[in-house]
């Protein structure tokens, strides 16, 4: 109730005073928005003093009425300003209660590094990219043509059955080996630029028992280069060259004549015993090397299958098991504990392949 002896620019001035009063000394948000509330809603002391304003002369109703809407616009300017004050405050009080102490050692993160065999696949990676080669990347699923017929090894051809796999359907089959990417390098290969040279790294797969040197699923890095005038002798240089560079320059290699359906003459390979350097000994079975690939001059049906002239062109092709070669280097007796993600055996390869 306002008193009757009051005019009504006093009874806004008093609204005023008190309002900005009780904002300036509440502390609570809550408490402010009723005070916001009582003082402009609609059953506030400012709608009730301006009901009064029809009661004024004419002349004066002008003036009260512009000195209300101050009133009002400098008690909704007070309430939002004391709100971000408070707002400020409370945000203030949770961040000192949050603090961190960024002067205190954090807590050490494991970095995680590549699996040993990726480790010593890109070994081959950095060795063949630098003498020239392409790396090509092959599907695991593959027909039986690319994976087989294209490697001189037809229908019911014997040979097949060292390579027996994982059969999808009558024609496409989980690759045996990434052969198949030759094939088709050299279906593309424009030798009118140049010599094919590639590599061709990847998982294939074999109906094999898994045992301490055999599993279903390994990896495999093909090798092949085509040109002109390509010997026998280009190819042990490319094998001592790969030798040396992930077992080192101490070691040597050997080439015992073999077969292979797709190369003629075939080699295997043989490489300084990492045991006893060639001395003699258990691992080697006393002859002081160890067999650690497969190699050969490219058969000439492989070329002709691939559009590729036989009497112009040759080259040699080689496979390696980067799965064999880790072993061999590091002495594990069992190739599943390659894949057994034992985390305290693979933490004693660092990223560098020490």
């Amino acid at each position: 109730m306002w008193r009757n002896n009051m005019s009504l620019r006093d009874q806004l001035t008093e609204i005023k005073q008190k309002g900005l009063a009780d904002i300036d000394s509440t502390t609570d948000l809550k408490k402010l928005n009723e005070i916001r509330v009582h003082l402009l809603g609609k059953k506030g002391p400012i709608t009730a003093a301006l009901r009064g304003i029809k009661d004024l002369p004419v002349d004066e109703r002008p003036e009260v009425g512009s000195y209300a809407n101050k009133i009002r616009d400098a008690i909704t300017q007070a309430v939002a300003d004391h709100r971000e004050n408070l707002e400020n405050a409370v945000l203030n009080k949770q961040l000192a209660a949050e603090t961190i102490d960024v002067t205190l050692p954090g807590k050490p993160v494991a970095q995680g590094q590549p699996h040993v065999i990726q480790q010593i696949i890109d070994e081959f990676v950095d060795l063949f990219l630098g003498m020239g080669y392409q790396v090509l990347q092959g599907p695991e699923v593959e027909s039986d043509k690319y994976n087989f017929e294209m490697m001189n090894l037809p229908k019911n051809h014997p040979a097949r059955d060292m390579q027996d796999t994982f059969y999808l359907s009558s024609e496409y089959l989980m690759r045996s080996q990434t052969s198949p990417m030759q094939a088709r390098a050299l279906e593309k290969h424009d030798f009118s630029k140049g010599p094919l040279k590639m590599i061709s790294p990847g998982i294939v797969y074999r109906r094999d028992t898994d045992d301490p040197t055999h599993s279903h699923q390994f990896h495999q890095v093909e090798g092949l280069v085509i040109d002109r005038h390509i010997t026998m002798a280009d190819l042990k240089g490319t094998l001592i060259t790969m030798a040396q560079k992930i077992f080192g320059d101490k070691f040597d290699i050997r080439l015992r004549p073999s077969y292979f359906p797709f190369t003629e003459p075939s080699v295997e390979v043989d490489v300084t015993c990492f045991n006893c350097m060639g001395k003699g000994c258990d691992v080697c079975k006393h002859t002081g090397w160890i067999e650690v690939l497969g190699a050969g001059m490219v058969h000439p049906n492989v070329l002709e299958m691939a559009g590729v002239d036989s009497k112009v062109y040759g080259g040699f092709a080689f496979g390696v098991g980067p799965d064999r070669f880790a072993m061999l280097k590091y002495g594990v007796d069992d190739i599943r504990d390659f894949y057994l993600d034992d985390v305290r055996f693979l933490d004693q390869f660092d990223k560098r392949g020490i």
